[in-house]
């Protein structure tokens, strides 16, 4: 126990715009739409959590708003925030689903037991393995030649992974945008692919086959979320390995995919999964089952990547790296007082207590959508 008690909880809906359009195999998408949570204890400190949704992937920003202000606020306040786990395990007997506010809960929580405490939320969880990963880049911008001069930037940044979306414009125009960036950059560029569920599954295979001429190192998600026996088919039959993003939520569905063999990697996500915690948990059943992970983001911020990065840093094992470009390469602005921490194509793990990073109150202000609760 500690001597911290949660006295104050404000949660902010905002919205940041993008610098383009980024389009999907399931919806296209043009700004950051996401909800902070900050906590305050009675000794002043704050602690930050970010819930960020997609209303065709996990939920919505205004369900994350209810769950967290209307639903949980009576029940977290007065509580001391360094028994994350009891508070996280009361939270599943109040709510069902809502993993994106139950990972904001979860992520300010650990923020302040870390601000508490001294350690950061990566040694918190289990220890630091790693001090920095590569960045992914998600090429998804339904004007190729605006991705190109993009691409060209971040690859003088450093950058060489690129995952390209696919399945929203028609195969002849992904084959042509492959054909084009291995053209360009040779060998040297790691090319990925993600459908995000954008193929239907009596074409997937011959579509994917296509592709493999251009060396992908991972096609993510090809069919529907809940075609997990069509997507185990596909791993079954195709060389380049298969990633399962939205067919694997949590630790039901990373145990009935492992059983099945359903991909060769998970596509681990805070979001997802509800918190740091349950995503090393499906990171535990990738790693008995022999099955790689990723890290993967929704539209975030610099504070939910910061999380992400924590997480990844944790893992024993990570050789596909991450994707948390959007605070850089994608938001207009962030709201972090100094920038998420990616140089040289390189995301740095954040050092300090807690997530090791804080939220700048004025841009929470500029980019509200409605005005704060609590």
């Amino acid at each position: 126990m500690s001597d911290h008690k949660i006295r104050t909880l404000r949660v902010h809906r905002i919205r940041i715009p993008g610098k383009a359009v980024h389009s999907h195999g399931i919806g296209d998408v043009a700004d950051i739409h996401t909800v902070i949570l900050e906590l305050g204890t009675d000794t002043g400190l704050t602690g930050w959590g970010e819930a960020a949704p997609w209303p065709v992937f996990t939920g919505t920003a205004e369900g994350a708003v209810a769950a967290l202000h209307v639903y949980l606020r009576e029940h977290l306040l007065g509580r001391d925030p360094v028994q994350v786990e009891p508070i996280m395990a009361l939270v599943e007997t109040l709510l069902t689903g809502h993993a994106e506010a139950k990972a904001a809960l979860e992520m300010a929580l650990l923020d302040l037991a870390g601000k508490i405490s001294g350690l950061s939320v990566s040694e918190l969880v289990g220890g630091r393995m790693r001090e920095d990963m590569r960045l992914s880049f998600s090429v998804a911008n339904p004007d190729f030649g605006k991705d190109l001069e993009d691409v060209a930037a971040m690859w003088e940044d450093g950058v060489r992974i690129f995952k390209m979306k696919t399945g929203f414009a028609g195969h002849a125009f992904d084959l042509m945008r492959l054909e084009k960036l291995r053209g360009i950059y040779g060998a040297e560029a790691d090319l990925r692919i993600d459908y995000n569920q954008g193929l239907p599954t009596y074409d997937a295979v011959r579509c994917i086959r296509d592709l493999e001429a251009f060396r992908p190192t991972f096609v993510e998600q090809p069919v529907k979320m809940h075609e997990r026996e069509a997507l185990a088919h596909i791993t079954h039959v195709i060389d380049t390995p298969i990633m399962a993003d939205e067919s694997v939520f949590g630790v039901r569905e990373a145990l009935y995919g492992a059983q099945i063999r359903m991909a060769d990697i998970f596509s681990l996500k805070v979001m997802k999964s509800g918190g740091i915690r349950r995503s090393l948990e499906v990171g535990a059943i990738a790693r008995a089952a022999g099955i790689e992970v990723y890290g993967g983001c929704m539209f975030e911020t610099g504070l939910a990547h910061a999380a992400g990065a924590h997480l990844m840093a944790a893992l024993p094992d990570l050789r596909l790296d991450c994707e948390y470009y959007m605070s850089t390469y994608y938001a207009s602005e962030d709201i972090l007082t100094e920038p998420f921490p990616v140089r040289k194509g390189r995301v740095h793990v954040p050092t300090g207590p807690g997530l090791g990073v804080e939220v700048d109150p004025a841009m929470l202000e500029k980019y509200a959508a409605e005005p704060a609760l609590g």
